[in-house]
């Protein structure tokens, strides 16, 4: 008896489990329908992904309905039990035979989808339209009740798959600005919130008083004691609001750059008792929030504003966006002197803020196409912000196409961004099998090698790194000869297989570029070699269609010409070659000691200034070299950087003299320079050609800087740098 009643309770059991399931697909038929409970933009976006991926998995096209009742084995999209779901959170719920996908609000229904897809028919996304279906003629879900909330209530990353999939973005749930931020107002607003341009003639008064007067200018920020200004803000932030009904949120935040805040009487004050400029702006924020309580204003915690104020406090809706931008990222924010104070400013405003919004950078500006091997630091920082009250969270990993794994990096920060405490070696090895499939070993090899040299070498990662940088150490011969031939195995393991070779050399651009920049910078390699590098780079990325080398939009195509023309030999010799410098105005800091030979080694700099670049900041330069003899010449030309994102801005005008004893200078010649606003990095060559070859031993260099950042310029109102490099006589 008691055998029987044993048999009949598992009889029941699989009876149960059985009913349970719900089955979407038989033989390739529709079985199933998809039920929207109530129409609306999301659950219909949600009902038609899940549609569309069944079909893509089974042939069989599942019906959408709307408002109608369910039925055992029906999918019930936008209805059930939403208790303790979040913003975005979503609960898969069976009962009595019906899945119930219920939403926490916004993409929650979305999201649900994706999970659904994702764990239990087998679908995995990499990048643009580039996923894996696991092909079933039939479809039976497991009972579930699971329920999700995201670790941060707004997403966002970047790669270039955003533009080119929009099932992209849904999959790896990422959110953009123009969602969230009424009429786009997203950083950096000030001067699109009151356009310089309109007030800075008629309102001087509303902008930074710096060094001594009022400097209006598109990256100046405001006088945020100005009671008038105030005022203007505010029916400016007004009408934004009422022109996009349905947003309640708004950045209103400094312009790019740093220490430009005003130093007016009010504004010192107000500061000096606060301990430094975020103390005006929270106070200027909160007046705002106190004027408008049912909306929520964003503002930076970056560069100088990045620690808290001693005393203000900001109002629960004034969300705070904390950057790390002077953080190196060779290891996590608790381990070195640069994140420890970024840690500091985050243990402050957590402590008086449980509405921050982190801004991270995992991106290497000045290269995007170049080795960047931060990913073992992604999930220590990532719990970091959501242990210190972070609810909102920007990843600004390198996501241009053609850069250091552009789509590992996107898929990895969209799952830590969601569930910071999953296991990442994991998730990049799912990533790997799935992208690169049996190149996978060698390439997780090849990164694995990277961050280890990376640390074994004690040398900084930061966002405007150089290849060169790196040259002895993660990328030095021995590695970087170890890498190639990982990278061989990889491209022979699928060569069979264009779409996944294709990947791997996309794949390997960055260790080409890094090699090739190297080469530069080193000099002596063997120039057929260096073409047929530089030919192949040429080649790749015009095949790719990589955009850019930089956040300054140069193209590949125009940095292969440059170096043929700049970087191989070919050119006569310069006949200052190893001149002795004798100073008259030295450079700042470091750069004296790199000036004694970078001015006269034929080496010319790259895109950035950590190598053989010269500069001074903030005032003239000028300087004399000894040839050692007598020599005859007809020219003199002097190389320099135009690169403004770093300050770097061309001088006003450069003097050439020569003399036979150091004693008595003739004029050789002199030449202006016209102001450039444009963007790009430039390499700018000033020359000066005598109408008969003169004899001399010394020439002086005489070079005019701006001094002091202009108007229009981040650095408004401090002091601007230039920089030069090779000074060729021939």
């Amino acid at each position: 008896m008691k055998l029987k009643n044993t048999c009949a309770a598992l009889l029941l059991l699989v009876a149960t489990g059985i009913n349970a399931q719900i089955q979407l697909v038989k033989d390739n038929k529709p079985v199933s329908r998809i039920i929207v409970d109530k129409q609306n933009a999301v659950d219909d976006q949600a009902a038609l992904l899940l549609q569309d991926f069944v079909t893509r998995i089974s042939g069989a096209k599942l019906p959408i309905v709307y408002s109608k009742k369910a039925k055992p084995g029906d999918v019930v999209v936008g209805k059930g039990d939403t208790s303790g779901l979040t913003e975005d959170g979503f609960r898969l719920a069976t009962d009595q035979g019906i899945l119930y996908i219920s939403s926490g609000g916004d993409k929650g229904s979305i999201y649900g989808v994706v999970t659904l897809l994702e764990d239990y028919l087998g679908v995995a996304y990499y990048t643009a339209d580039t996923y894996t279906v696991k092909e079933q003629s039939t479809i039976i879900l497991p009972e579930l009740n699971r329920a999700e909330n995201p670790a941060f209530r707004y997403r966002q990353s970047q790669c270039y798959a955003l533009k080119d999939d929009p099932v992209y973005k849904l999959w790896f749930r990422f959110e953009e600005p123009q969602e969230v931020f009424a009429g786009g107002y997203w950083v950096h607003t000030f001067d699109k919130i009151l356009p310089s341009d309109i007030y800075g003639v008629s309102h001087p008064e509303y902008y930074s008083f710096i060094n001594g007067e009022r400097r209006p200018g598109k990256a100046s920020q405001w006088c945020l004691t100005n009671p008038e200004l105030f005022e203007v803000v505010a029916q400016k932030i007004d009408s934004i609001f009422k022109a996009n009904p349905g947003m309640n949120m708004i950045s209103v935040s400094q312009n790019d750059g740093n220490h430009t805040n005003c130093t007016c009487p009010a504004c010192k004050a107000l500061d000096d008792r606060e301990g430094g400029p975020s103390g005006s702006l929270i106070y200027f924020l909160n007046k705002l929030a106190e004027r408008f309580p049912d909306k929520e204003f964003s503002t930076l915690a970056y560069l100088y504003t990045m620690h808290p104020p001693k005393q203000v406090k900001p109002l629960p809706n004034v969300n705070i966006m904390l950057c790390d931008i002077d953080c190196k990222r060779e290891v996590p924010l608790t381990d070195n002197e640069s994140g420890q104070d970024f840690m500091k400013a985050m243990e402050g405003w957590s402590a008086i803020s449980k509405n921050i919004f982190v801004w991270d950078y995992g991106i290497n500006f000045d290269n995007f196409v170049s080795p960047f091997p931060n990913f073992p630091i992604l999930q220590k920082n990532i719990q970091l912000f959501k242990e210190h009250n972070a609810t909102m969270h920007f990843s600004q990993i390198g996501g241009s196409k053609g850069g250091d794994f552009p789509e590992m990096r996107a898929y990895m920060v969209s799952k830590l961004m969601w569930n910071p405490y999953l296991n990442t070696d994991s998730l990049m090895q799912a990533f790997m099998d799935g992208y690169y499939g049996a190149a996978a070993p060698y390439i997780y090899q090849y990164e694995k090698l990277l961050e280890g040299g990376l640390l074994a070498s004690n040398v900084d990662l930061w966002i405007y790194d150089s290849p060169v940088t790196h040259k002895d150490g993660m990328l030095n011969a021995k590695c970087r000869k170890r890498y190639n031939e990982l990278f061989d195995q990889a491209e022979q393991a699928v060569v069979s297989d264009k779409t996944l070779l294709d990947r791997v050399r996309l794949s390997r651009l960055p260790l080409q570029y890094a090699e090739l920049e190297i080469a530069r910078a080193e000099g002596g390699h063997d120039v057929d070699e260096i073409k047929a590098k530089l030919a192949l780079f040429d080649e790749r990325t015009a095949y790719f269609n990589v955009p850019t080398l930089n956040e300054r939009s140069n193209s590949p195509h125009e940095y292969c010409q440059l170096y043929t023309e700049r970087y191989l030999p070919g050119k006569a010799t310069n006949l200052a070659k190893a001149a002795k410098v004798i100073w008259l105005t030295p450079p700042s800091g470091k750069y004296k000691a790199t000036g004694e030979t970078a001015l006269t080694d034929e080496l010319f700099g790259g895109t950035t200034f950590v190598e053989s670049w010269v500069g001074w900041e903030g005032v003239d330069g000028a300087f004399i070299l000894d040839m050692g003899k007598e020599t005859e010449f007809s020219s003199i030309e002097s190389d320099f950087l135009h690169q403004l994102g770093q300050w770097v801005l061309l001088p006003k005008s450069v003097t050439y003299s020569v003399s036979a004893d150091n004693k008595t200078y003739q004029p050789f010649g002199a030449k202006s320079l016209d102001e450039d606003r444009s963007v790009q990095v430039k390499f700018v060559q000033v020359k000066c050609e005598a109408d008969a070859p003169v004899t001399a031993r010394y020439i002086k260099v005489e070079i005019e800087g701006v001094k002091t950042c202009p108007s229009w310029h981040y650095g408004v109102g401090y002091p601007a740098w230039f920089f030069i490099d090779e000074v060729t006589v021939r």
